[in-house]
């Protein structure tokens, strides 16, 4: 089973995220996203399988629009 990577409309979006995630201590790298996501932007945000739930609550809480792929 893969890890789940969050996905992006926009390069904004997606460097912004990884802003939150260095700022808030959660290990984060930016990969290209994958062609079946189908995102808008060609860049995803990619954590350790362990803190995905919690990247997600806080790029939520930061309002980061975001989607995981594949869906959690």
């Amino acid at each position: 089973m893969s890890v789940p990577v969050f996905v992006f409309e926009t390069t904004h979006h997606a460097l912004w995220a990884e802003e939150v995630a260095r700022e808030s201590g959660i290990p984060a790298e930016v990969v290209p996203a994958p062609p079946a996501a189908r995102a808008r932007c060609n860049l995803a945000l990619e954590t350790l399988p362990e803190d995905v739930d919690a990247l997600a609550v806080i790029l939520h809480a930061h309002g980061v629009p975001h989607a995981l792929w594949p869906p959690h």
